[in-house]
C-alpha cells in the first residue's frame, strides 16, 4: 500500500497560498504572492529536498496542476527532470487538459478515488500544494505523513492548510529543524485518536462551579 505525503509552505497563521510568486494565484484578491522567497537559502532547499523524498508520484489539485504544468516542463534542473518524469495524478475534470507527460486523470469522488490509488502497489504519493486535495484527505483520514515548513511571517488571508473539516487526530513529530533565515521544517505522522487531560483542580472552587454552569447556560 503506498503512503500519501504532504510536503506544505504555510504562514505562522497557516496560509498556504501562491508562495512561489504573483502570478501563481491572486484567486479572492491575494495580495502577497512569493511571500516565501525572501526566505529562501541554501539550508532550506536541502531541509526541502529531505521533506520530499527520493522516491513518490505526485498528487495534485487542478490549480496546482496547472501552475506546475506550465513551469516544470520546461525547467532542466534536477526538480524538472525528477516531476517531468514521474506519474501525476490529478484531480481534474475533462475540462482540464492533461498534455504533461505521465498524467492521470482521477475521476469520481475525490476521497473513493484516493483511497483506490493508495491501496495499489506503487510509490508514494505526494501532494504539493493543493490546498483543496489536502482538505479532502484529511477529512478522510488519509494523509500519513505532515512536513509542514513554517515560515515567520503573518498573511492575515488567503488559502489555508486546515479547515472545520479535518478529522480531530493526533500526530507524533519524526524531525524538524530550522533554516537560517527561521524557518521551521516540521514532519509529522499520523498517531491515534487526539489524547485529552485536566489541570483542573480536583475540588474545583465554589466560582469554577458557577462558572461552568453559567457557560452551559450560555452554550
Amino acid at each position: 500500500m503506498r503512503q500519501i505525503r504532504a510536503a506544505t509552505f504555510v504562514s505562522m497563521d497557516g496560509v498556504m497560498q501562491a508562495p512561489g510568486g504573483p502570478e501563481e494565484d491572486p484567486t479572492g484578491g491575494f495580495q502577497f504572492g512569493g511571500w516565501n522567497f525572501p526566505y529562501w537559502d541554501e539550508k532550506l532547499g536541502a531541509l526541502m529536498d529531505r521533506a520530499m523524498g527520493e522516491d513518490y508520484d505526485l498528487l495534485l489539485g487542478r490549480r496546482t496542476y496547472e501552475i506546475f504544468a506550465a513551469f516544470w516542463p520546461h525547467m532542466d534542473d534536477a526538480i524538472g527532470a525528477k516531476f517531468n518524469a514521474i506519474n501525476k495524478y490529478v484531480t481534474a475534470g475533462s475540462e482540464t487538459p492533461l498534455g504533461w507527460a505521465h498524467s492521470h486523470r482521477l475521476v469520481g469522488d475525490l476521497a473513493e478515488a484516493v483511497q483506490a490509488l493508495k491501496a495499489t502497489k506503487g510509490r508514494d504519493l505526494l501532494i504539493q500544494g493543493s490546498s483543496e486535495v489536502i482538505h479532502t484527505l484529511l477529512a478522510h483520514d488519509l494523509i500519513d505523513q505532515l512536513t509542514i515548513l513554517t515560515f515567520p511571517v503573518i498573511l492575515g488571508r488567503g488559502k489555508r492548510l486546515f479547515d472545520e473539516g479535518s478529522r480531530p487526530h493526533a500526530w507524533t513529530l519524526e524531525s524538524s529543524d530550522t533554516s537560517t533565515t527561521g524557518v521551521i521544517v516540521a514532519t509529522y505522522r499520523r498517531a491515534g485518536e487526539v489524547p485529552t487531560g485536566s489541570f483542573a483542580a480536583d475540588e474545583p472552587s465554589a466560582a469554577e462551579l458557577a462558572r461552568r454552569e453559567r457557560w452551559v447556560r450560555e452554550g
